[in-house]
C-alpha cells in the first residue's frame, strides 16, 4: 500500500475528473490525500476522499461579478501561482507521500517537492499541450498551421511558461533548502528523464500524437464521482418525467460578468422556446437563469453522468469535462465556445467528430443562430450517428484504471 497525493490545483472542471482515479487508487488500498483550492475541497470530500483545502487569496478590492476576467488573471499570474504554490506546500506539508500526481498549475510547486522529498512524481493532464507537429498546444486555440508552424508553436508556448514562472519555481526551490536549477534546465531534465504525464482523454477524440516522446500518454477519459448518498432534486426529477427528454445548457464552470449571465440566459430561452424543445439550464459558474415553467427548469450542479443521459442534446463551451460527458453520452452537441483557452480545440475537435452541429463562440452568440444549431442537433441524424458511435469506443476505455497502473509501477520500482 502507497500513500498518494494529488494535487488538483483549479476550477471545478479541472478537479471533478481526478476524483475517478483518486477513488479507483483508494479501492486499489492505497491511502489518498487530495489537495485543492477551498472552494471545490468539499466536493472532494463528499466522494470519499481526504481532502486539504488549498488558500487561494486575491486582492480584496476586485469585485468578482464585475471583473471575472481579472480575477483569472491574477489567479495565473506569477505573484498569484507564488501564493496559492505556497499554500499547497502548506497543504502538503505533513503528508508523507509515496507519489505526487500533479496537475497543470500544481506543477511549479510540485516539481521542487517531489526532488526536495526524493519521491516520483507523474503529471495528469486535461488537455493536450505538449509540443507535435499535429498541432499546438491546446490552450493556444482551434488553429492549425503544419508541422513545422505547430512545432514551433509548442516550443514557444514551453519558453514563455519557463520565463513568466521562472522566479516563481526559483522561490519554491529556495524555500525547500533545493540548489539554484532555472525552470528551463528543469524542463529539459524532465524530458531527458521522459517524465509521465497521463491525459485524462479518449484516444478515439484525440489519438495520441506519434511524435510525442516516451513517456506521454493518452489513457481514456476520467469521469467524475458522484457524492456519496447524492440524490436528484425532486423538482427536476418531476420535470424530466413530465415530457420528453429535453436539451441541456450550460456554460460549466466559466465565469462572466452579471450582465453577461443575463444575456446568455436569456438566449437559452428564447432559442429552446423557439424550436419548441424542452430544456434544462445549468447555472454553473457564470450563475445562469432562465427561469422556471413547464418548458425550461433552471437548476444548480447535477452530476453530468445522471442529467445527460436523460438528455436529447448538449449546448456547452466545450470544457474538457463537460464535452467528454457528452460525448460519454452519445449526445448531439452545439459548440459555444469561449475565446482563448482550450474550448476553441474542443469544439474543433467536435466538428471534425461531426458530433456537433454548429460552432458559435460564446460573444457572438444570438438566439437565432443557437435555436438553428439545436434544431441541426436534433434532426439531422448523422450527427447522432457519430455521437453514439464515438460513445461506444468511450465506453471500452479504462481511463482511471490506466492512472493506477502507473502509479503501481512507480511504487514497485
Amino acid at each position: 500500500m502507497a500513500r498518494i497525493a494529488i494535487a488538483a490545483i483549479g476550477s471545478r472542471g479541472d478537479v471533478a475528473p481526478f476524483t475517478d482515479f483518486g477513488c479507483r487508487l483508494k479501492e486499489a488500498g492505497h491511502e489518498v490525500v487530495v489537495a485543492a483550492v477551498t472552494e471545490y475541497a468539499d466536493s472532494v470530500s463528499e466522494c470519499g476522499l481526504e481532502a486539504r483545502s488549498v488558500e487561494f487569496a486575491v486582492s480584496g478590492d476586485i469585485d468578482l461579478e464585475a471583473n471575472p476576467m481579472k480575477i483569472a488573471k491574477q489567479a495565473v499570474s506569477p505573484k498569484g501561482m507564488l501564493a496559492t504554490g505556497r499554500n499547497l506546500l502548506a497543504a502538503l506539508d505533513d503528508v508523507r507521500a509515496d507519489v505526487l500526481l500533479l496537475s497543470p498549475f500544481a506543477e511549479l510547486a510540485g516539481h521542487p517537492l517531489a526532488e526536495a522529498r526524493n519521491i516520483p512524481s507523474i503529471g495528469v493532464r486535461l488537455q493536450p499541450m505538449s509540443t507535435t507537429a499535429e498541432f499546438p498546444p491546446s490552450l493556444m486555440g482551434g488553429w492549425s498551421a503544419g508541422s513545422m508552424i505547430n512545432r514551433a508553436a509548442g516550443r514557444r508556448a514551453a519558453g514563455v511558461i519557463d520565463r513568466m514562472y521562472g522566479k516563481t519555481i526559483a522561490a519554491f526551490r529556495e524555500q525547500l533548502d533545493l540548489p539554484r536549477m532555472s525552470a528551463k534546465a528543469m524542463r529539459r531534465q524532465r524530458t531527458d528523464a521522459e517524465w509521465p504525464i497521463l491525459h485524462g482523454f479518449s484516444p478515439s477524440v484525440v489519438p495520441r500524437p506519434a511524435d510525442w516522446r516516451p513517456g506521454l500518454e493518452v489513457t481514456g477519459y476520467w469521469w467524475p464521482q458522484q457524492p456519496i448518498g447524492w440524490e436528484p432534486p425532486h423538482d427536476l426529477v418531476s420535470f424530466l418525467e413530465s415530457g420528453l427528454p429535453p436539451v441541456i445548457f450550460g456554460l460549466g464552470s466559466l465565469i462572466v460578468t452579471a450582465d453577461e449571465a443575463a444575456r446568455i440566459s436569456e438566449i437559452a430561452s428564447e432559442a429552446l422556446r423557439k424550436v419548441g424543445v424542452r430544456g434544462v439550464v445549468q447555472a454553473g459558474g457564470a450563475a445562469l437563469d432562465a427561469g422556471n415553467d413547464n418548458q425550461i427548469i433552471t437548476v444548480g450542479g447535477v452530476p453530468h453522468d445522471w442529467l445527460f443521459g436523460k438528455a436529447a442534446a448538449v449546448v456547452h463551451s466545450c470544457g474538457a469535462g463537460t464535452m467528454a460527458a457528452g460525448l460519454r453520452a452519445g449526445l448531439p452537441a452545439v459548440a459555444v465556445p469561449s475565446p482563448g483557452g482550450d474550448q476553441l480545440f474542443w469544439s474543433r475537435r467536435l466538428a471534425e467528430l461531426g458530433v456537433s452541429s454548429a460552432t458559435v463562440q460564446r460573444p457572438k452568440l444570438t438566439a437565432d443562430k443557437l435555436a438553428a444549431a439545436i434544431d441541426s442537433a436534433l434532426t439531422e441524424q448523422s450527427h447522432r450517428d457519430s455521437a453514439e458511435q464515438l460513445a461506444a469506443r468511450i465506453a471500452a476505455e479504462a481511463g482511471a484504471g490506466a492512472v493506477v497502473d502507473a502509479v503501481e509501477r512507480l511504487v514497485r520500482v
